[in-house]
């Protein structure tokens, strides 16, 4: 098997990860990976809101797998798009690593310590939205690059600190730039933050050796992770969910019931609508399409469109 991935060292990392459970479950099988650069790394001046969104991580690994350069493809589940293209499919998401978000900063010890204009960088509409919010007084600007170029703009001292998703550095051994984890409470993450999702293609067609990938990915799937993912991107996918939405989702599961939460809001901070519910989780797209009810119920749809006004305005 052939695993396409983005060369980025977070993204290698998922991949080797991937591969390894493989080899556990399938010693007999060769696993290999294939690194792949993708637009979304390639073009690093402008925000993801203005260039064309999540597509961009997984669109280059979508055609080395339709071209049978590549049997399957692991992703960063925030990366993907709510709607795959027609034969490709989630074939399992992994359990979950810690989905919050992660304050990172080299002088300052959390948000509140940041004196009037200080510079945060962030690459996601949603931490922008919650900053602006919460702290009016600090100036939000955007921060792309993978994570360890992210990491030395801080260092250059171009920003006095950075929001970045926890996992990511937790997966590679750097926890201990992290100087304070933001509580769900706080900073409700991203639809699919934390967990990875395996793509495969040509789910209707078996493979030339009559390999089932579908059956024989099953064995990494976390079922309560799988669970939370498809409520939180029930929502997103609801609203249009990519780059350009301030939106948050987030589920958790605790004897079979579910409490997922959800937020929409305009850049600035200035709109906020927010729903929650609970319910079995295995109703996880039903309960998404409540919270999406909830949602509309406050305007959310009106909320979007000024978002995407702002984000046109400033493109």
């Amino acid at each position: 098997m052939v695993i396409a991935s983005r060369e980025s060292r977070l993204a290698m990392w998922q991949a080797e990860h991937v591969r390894a459970r493989l080899q556990i479950l399938y010693p007999q099988c060769a696993v290999e990976i294939l690194g792949m650069t993708t637009r979304g790394d390639q073009i690093l001046d402008r925000s993801l809101s203005k260039v064309g969104g999540k597509g961009l991580f997984v669109k280059e690994l979508e055609v080395a797998m339709a071209d049978g350069r590549a049997d399957l493809a692991v992703h960063s589940l925030k990366d993907v798009p709510m709607d795959l293209p027609e034969g490709f499919a989630l074939a399992a998401v992994l359990e979950r690593e810690d989905p919050r978000d992660a304050f990172v900063s080299n002088d300052y010890a959390a948000l509140d310590e940041l004196p009037a204009g200080a510079i945060v960088g962030t690459s996601s509409l949603r931490r922008q939205s919650l900053i602006a919010a919460r702290y009016p007084h600090l100036v939000v600007k955007p921060l792309r690059g993978n994570l360890d170029t992210r990491l030395g703009k801080l260092d250059r001292g171009d920003y006095a600190a950075i929001i970045l998703a926890a996992a990511g550095l937790k997966r590679l051994g750097l926890e201990q730039r992290i100087r304070a984890l933001l509580e769900p409470a706080v900073s409700l993450p991203a639809a699919g933050q934390g967990a990875m999702a395996i793509e495969i293609a040509h789910t209707d067609t078996p493979r030339a050796d009559g390999v089932d990938l579908l059956a024989l990915l099953a064995p990494l799937n976390d079922v309560a992770t799988s669970q939370a993912v498809t409520a939180e991107r029930r929502v997103s996918k609801v609203f249009g969910g990519s780059c350009q939405v301030p939106l948050a989702a987030y589920a958790t599961i605790a004897d079979g019931t579910m409490h997922l939460r959800a937020m929409v809001a305009t850049p600035d901070g200035q709109r906020v609508a927010s729903a929650e519910v609970h319910g079995p989780a295995v109703d996880a797209s039903q309960l998404g399409d409540q919270v999406a009810d909830k949602l509309r119920a406050q305007d959310a749809l009106a909320i979007l469109a000024e978002a995407k006004a702002a984000a046109d305005g400033a493109a």
